[in-house]
């Protein structure tokens, strides 16, 4: 997923409107996960604030891809974002560890605690998150802390699109524009299956074994010893291969899983939303 990924779009983006909405804040700590949104709206907020008025932070946990955690690091080195990473502790609350339908919201709560804290202790203005408007129809418990919190949502807020917010990413020389799509490890975990550190360390090796292979867009879906790989469907069929697939499921194998498998239907966001009656959110 390189240049297909920057998609058709109904109109010119302009950064100016999310310009505008940011300079309305006197200061703000930004919910920086290091994906394609967070990493504009932090580049953005430096660009109308300055370091001192912007507040990038990090949220550090068992479920964090270190993928993410390294893109964040490059990122705040390379465009002189003010950066902190904290620790936030979801694994060590029940409820996200029971892992129910709306585990995200529990998850949430966490960093949102956790910011709500240091912008008071620090007197920041406003926590802005990187909500853009393709996840208005979304399943997206996470929003809910969001409002509960007072969390602003400035990409939202001025109708930026996912493909709108890549094309001023890749303007601005961030290397995230092409990022593809990534969520918190405990997503590929099965609802009411338990979330565990080993778990979520199983998933990160494995998925680390598959991007080794050179795969872009890749999951492991966890099913207790069953991993069932997902693949992007524009590389699946190299992941097909039989010479292929066979390194892939051995390598694997040896993480501790008893069965891999390698689903003919590629990747689906949220796939295990699948047969899930969900509302959005």
């Amino acid at each position: 997923m390189s240049e297909p990924e920057r998609a058709p779009i109904d109109r010119v983006p302009d950064d100016r409107r999310l310009f505008d909405c940011l300079a309305r804040f006197d200061s703000v700590i930004v919910a920086f996960s290091g994906g394609v949104d967070s990493a504009y709206l932090a580049w953005a907020a430096t660009q109308v604030l300055g370091r001192d008025r912007a507040l990038c932070v990090t949220a550090d946990s068992p479920s964090y891809p270190d993928h993410h955690r390294q893109l964040a690091l490059s990122i705040a080195r390379d465009f002189a974002l003010r950066h902190e990473i904290i620790q936030t502790g979801e694994l060590e609350r029940p409820e996200y560890r029971a892992n129910p339908v709306n585990r995200c919201y529990y998850c949430k709560h966490e960093l949102y605690t956790a910011l709500t804290r240091i912008a008071a202790e620090r007197g920041i203005a406003a926590i802005v998150d990187g909500a853009n408007a393709d996840d208005r129809g979304d399943y997206r418990p996470g929003r809910q802390a969001a409002r509960e919190f007072g969390v602003h949502s400035p990409l939202d807020d001025v109708n930026l699109t996912k493909a709108e917010i890549r094309e001023l990413s890749h303007r601005a020389g961030l290397p995230t524009w092409d990022e593809p799509a990534s969520a918190c490890l405990s997503s590929r975990i099965p609802y009411n299956s338990e979330v565990t550190g080993e778990k979520l360390r199983m998933i990160e090796r494995a998925e680390r074994v598959l991007r080794g292979f050179g795969f872009r867009v890749c999951r492991v879906r966890h099913h207790d010893d069953l991993a069932r790989v997902e693949i992007g469907v524009d590389e699946l069929p190299r992941a097909l291969e039989p010479d292929v697939s066979a390194r892939i499921i051995g390598a694997i194998q040896t993480l501790g899983y008893r069965q891999v498998t390698i689903d003919p239907r590629g990747y689906r966001m949220g796939s295990l939303n699948e047969g899930v009656v969900l509302k959005p959110a």
